[in-house]
């Protein structure tokens, strides 16, 4: 087997069309843009805590929760469109499996929310 590097060409031709577009991208962003950070900007955004205090500083485990819960209810999502678009092929095994599925998350649900996992004070 030989290797015919004509064959890359094409690739080749693509990785740098991207690669200039990106250059193009961001530099016609910090051209056209404007660049005056104030301290508003540069301020925590919706983190809880400021990005450059101490780094010992505790802080409340509840963020590692949502975040949990968020990944476990986007898979859910996930889940759900493929089930969706095959049901009339997969017939009632697959309906009875996702309800199953369905059923242990709404279980893990209501555990976080009797838990007060969900509560934020």
């Amino acid at each position: 087997m030989q290797l015919n590097l004509a064959q890359y060409f094409p690739i080749l031709i693509f990785v740098a069309l991207a690669a200039i577009l990106g250059v193009a991208f961001i530099a016609g962003s910090l051209l056209a843009g404007k660049q005056k950070p104030y301290a508003e900007k540069l301020s925590a955004y919706e983190c809880g805590f400021e990005a450059f205090g101490d780094t010992r500083r505790r802080f409340d485990v509840r963020f590692y929760l949502v975040a949990i819960l968020f990944v476990i209810f986007d898979v859910e999502v996930a889940f759900l469109f493929p089930w969706a678009v095959s049901l009339g092929r997969i017939g009632l095994v697959g309906f009875w499996s996702m309800m199953g599925f369905l059923a242990v998350l709404t279980v893990g649900f209501i555990y976080e929310w009797n838990k007060g996992a969900l509560d934020w004070e």
